[in-house]
């Protein structure tokens, strides 16, 4: 099976374990360091191309027909990646690297503990609506940097998508609220795990692509190392 499967056979409308989730995790991680360590962009990774073994506790990852190498460079395309996993730095037209594939696994990790779509956008400009109301407004230097920016903001950062609104609150709701809900009740142990995976998310999910963990940096951290 693949995780998608996975996910609807095992977490339907909930997700998984978050024991399940660190193996998992620990394991696409190892993953991408060795895509790094190879200057291997994957450039689609999805619940779909991540591959379990019989066992459930193995994971490959599969698919590289969009993978490129970093080194080479490739022109700018807003379409790269599928939509619900495409990283912010793709939709504007920034140079990108495998800081993308880290985006996509973060996105795809939220998935795995909840069941749901994190950013569940009809395009391009939703998926910057969305990414904006969950992770606060995109820094305007990066916004100008970008070859499509003016598509979508205005010298300000503010929506100027036809099929976007304008946004002016930095935040609406983070992800520790959607993953730890305010009156929901966590044995210590789970609380702490739920925390440091919520870190880990939030590190994964930079909207500015410098900012993001490395998988290296990933492997290291306490959520993996727990």
């Amino acid at each position: 099976m693949n995780l998608r499967e996975v996910v609807k056979r095992f977490g339907k409308d909930v997700g998984l374990s978050v024991a399940a989730v660190r193996a998992y995790a620990n394991q696409l991680f190892v993953a991408l360091a060795h895509l790094r360590k190879l200057t291997i962009v994957h450039a689609d990774l999805k619940p779909d191309n991540i591959l379990v073994g019989e066992n459930k506790a193995m994971l490959k990852v599969c698919d590289l027909g969009s993978a490129a190498d970093v080194m080479e460079g490739g022109e700018p395309t807003p379409y790269l990646v599928s939509r619900f996993y495409r990283a912010p730095e793709i939709i504007l037209g920034l140079p990108y690297d495998g800081a993308i594939d880290v985006w996509s696994i973060g996105c795809t990790l939220y998935e795995l503990y909840t069941g749901r779509i994190l950013f569940p956008g009809r395009s391009n400009a939703h998926m910057l609506l969305l990414m904006t109301e969950l992770r606060g407004r995109f820094n305007t230097k990066l916004v100008r940097r970008a070859r499509f920016g003016d598509t979508y903001f205005d010298d300000m950062g503010a929506f100027v998508h036809p099929d976007a609104k304008t946004v002016n609150a930095p935040r609406t709701r983070d992800l520790k609220a959607r993953l730890m809900p305010p009156g929901e009740r966590f044995g210590d142990a789970e609380a702490k795990a739920l925390g440091q995976f919520v870190d880990l998310l939030e590190k994964c999910l930079m909207l500015d692509p410098a900012r993001r963990i490395t998988p290296r940096e990933a492997l290291a951290h306490g959520f993996l190392r727990s």
